[in-house]
């Protein structure tokens, strides 16, 4: 069976545009591949500086991964820091990595043109995610349309490595991208991210995610006139609603005598009933978290089986003569 591997990073709580852009592909692959899917708490250090939400993020992450329909059993989910085989790898892929491709990463030039003070985790976070990505040998990488950049250098990194010291160690990993799905608008039509401060988030009380929806910023057409159909209201409600639904919301638009406090209604309770049984799922293992620690742990385990096997081959390949890597 082919592999599939991902992460997100514990920066925040998990918001629809992370559902939508990657976790319902984890989900959906979990019948096709052998997945393995991690918290990236190394990467979010990046931006991350309070210990105590890095580590109620995490927390959070894994408990939307086992609510929302990700199986332990089929899938192998894990926190990046226990598998230390990582930075490792890192390491050895940084060597051979041209500063140069790092700088035009589109992330990197877009956080610090919006401001961000530029670390060195910041600019070398590529590097990471190709230890993560080659660690596995994975066939396909589930990602947001922002990460294909990200992709594309650990395949240039791959191939590098593999040219440079004469071997076959690693795969060239594809993408697997639901174009269509790439860029969830947030509230303020910006793409979706936690480092706007415009997300929804599936799991919040139906309080906050109310406030939230009520948020999303609207012009001041009057409640009689007609309205743009293909507002942000309606690009959210398509991923919940059915063709016909999505068809009679913008009929209600241009007819007129329809708000964008109707249309928010209706897309509360659109979100409200899709994630029912995950929001109800996720309330239960909170009182059950010794077997989200369990699920953690058989997770590094199996994860750390495979990463061993391949940061020994990594050393052998270039000429590190530590006795551990001798054979």
């Amino acid at each position: 069976m082919k592999r599939s591997i991902s992460g997100i990073q514990p920066s925040g709580i998990l918001h629809l545009g992370n559902y939508f852009g990657a976790m319902k592909q984890f989900i959906e692959n979990q019948d096709k591949y052998e997945g393995f899917y991690f918290i990236a708490d190394y990467h979010s250090l990046t931006s991350l500086t309070d210990p105590k939400a890095l580590r109620e993020n995490s927390y959070n992450i894994v408990l939307d991964y086992l609510a929302l329909g990700l199986n332990p059993e089929k899938s192998t989910i894990f926190l990046q820091s226990d598998v230390p085989e990582h930075t490792e790898l890192m390491w050895l892929l940084s060597n051979i990595t041209p500063v140069g491709l790092l700088e035009r990463g589109h992330s990197y030039k877009d956080k610090t043109a919006k401001g961000f003070s530029p670390n060195t985790g910041l600019l070398t976070y590529p590097v990471l995610m190709a230890a993560d990505i080659l660690m596995y040998n994975a066939d396909i990488v589930p990602v947001g349309k922002d990460q294909k950049q990200h992709l594309e250098m650990t395949r240039d990194i791959a191939l590098k490595f593999n040219q440079q010291y004469e071997v076959e160690l690693f795969k060239l990993p594809e993408p697997q991208i639901l174009e269509d799905l790439a860029v969830i608008p947030g509230t303020d039509g910006q793409k979706m991210s936690k480092s706007y401060g415009n997300t929804i988030n599936m799991f919040a009380s139906k309080k906050e995610l109310k406030k939230q929806i009520m948020s999303i910023v609207t012009d001041s057409t009057p409640l009689e006139e007609p309205k743009d159909p293909n507002n942000n209201i309606v690009k959210l409600y398509e991923l919940f609603a059915t063709k016909e639904q999505v068809e009679e919301m913008k009929n209600k638009f241009i007819a007129g005598n329809y708000g964008y406090g109707h249309a928010k209604t209706e897309l509360l309770n659109a979100i409200l009933e899709y994630f029912k049984d995950a929001r109800e799922k996720r309330e239960e293992l909170v009182n059950n978290m010794e077997y989200v620690e369990e699920v953690l742990a058989k997770g590094a385990t199996k994860a750390r089986e495979i990463a061993k096997a391949q940061i020994t081959a990594a050393k052998k390949a270039v000429g590190l003569i530590g006795n551990a890597y001798k054979k």
